[in-house]
């Protein structure tokens, strides 16, 4: 399910970039700013670039982010290339300003909803997720930040006029982005279950987070529980529901939203 959704966001994100950007050399965000840029300057197909340029922040997602979300980012990296290499380069729209508004809505659109469900569309995106998850920071800001390098390249490979028009686009995909996918906002998860120790060990191996683990009984069938705190980012919460399910149909699970994080918010290594 997870993986054709992410595909359905790569095939998002690459007609934003061959049908709007793509034709008016508006370069995106990220690595894939890069490989367009790239892409217009040399005879490679940018698809190509792009899958190449993605493969040495794909071994530091898998160090830092986890299992599920790299294989995520894999399937949206290589998919995204596909796409890329196969669309044509056709300009929808014949006003450059339109191109960068809506080039910079849809590509903001599919990449959010590959966050939302657990991938990324690799690249900058990685050091974003990573950084936002010791943070308060969103990812769409984190992201906006890093990108003022692409609009500095844009300008001084192209014209000054181009590279407006990619700070524009990449503007709206930054906000479209943290209007999908809310990472920033932190949610505390209490988890009471029976199977505490098993929980604890498929969330280690999955989750880049500290739990706190107390001990507790049923009021009413005075069995005994393990209660399990976390504090997570809000697109975590469905792979942890998940791996909670796995093991504890029954478990209970209150999820509230956290004002502030002060101390070590991903776990120690």
């Amino acid at each position: 399910m997870k993986h054709g959704i992410v595909i359905i966001g790569s095939l998002i994100v690459a007609f934003a970039f061959n049908f709007f950007l793509v034709p008016y050399e508006i370069l995106s965000s990220g690595i894939s700013g890069v490989a367009i840029l790239l892409g217009l300057l040399s005879p490679f197909n940018i698809g190509l670039i792009n899958l190449i340029l993605n493969l040495p922040l794909l071994v530091l997602g898998y160090n830092k982010l986890g299992k599920v979300i790299i294989i995520n980012t894999i399937t949206c990296v290589v998919s995204l290339s596909i796409f890329l290499y196969v669309l044509p380069v056709i300009s929808v729209a014949d006003n450059i300003l339109l191109s960068s508004i809506f080039g910079g809505v849809i590509g903001g659109l599919g990449i959010g909803i590959i966050l939302k469900y657990s991938g990324t569309s690799g690249g900058l995106d990685i050091i974003a997720i990573i950084i936002s998850r010791t943070s308060n920071i969103s990812v769409g800001m984190l992201l906006t930040g890093m990108n003022g390098i692409i609009v500095l390249i844009s300008g001084a490979v192209f014209d000054w006029n181009i590279a407006l028009y990619t700070m524009l686009s990449i503007f709206i995909t930054g906000k479209v982005i943290d209007t999908i996918h809310t990472n920033h906002i932190k949610l505390t998860m209490q988890i009471v279950t029976t199977k505490g120790e098993t929980i604890r060990k498929d969330l280690v191996d999955s989750i880049y987070r500290g739990i706190t683990i107390m001990d507790g009984y049923g009021g009413y069938t005075q069995e005994k529980k393990q209660i399990l705190m976390m504090v997570v980012t809000r697109y975590e919460t469905m792979q942890i529901k998940s791996i909670v399910r796995k093991h504890d149909s029954k478990a209970f699970i209150n999820i509230y939203e956290t004002v502030e994080v002060d101390g070590e918010f991903a776990k120690n290594e």
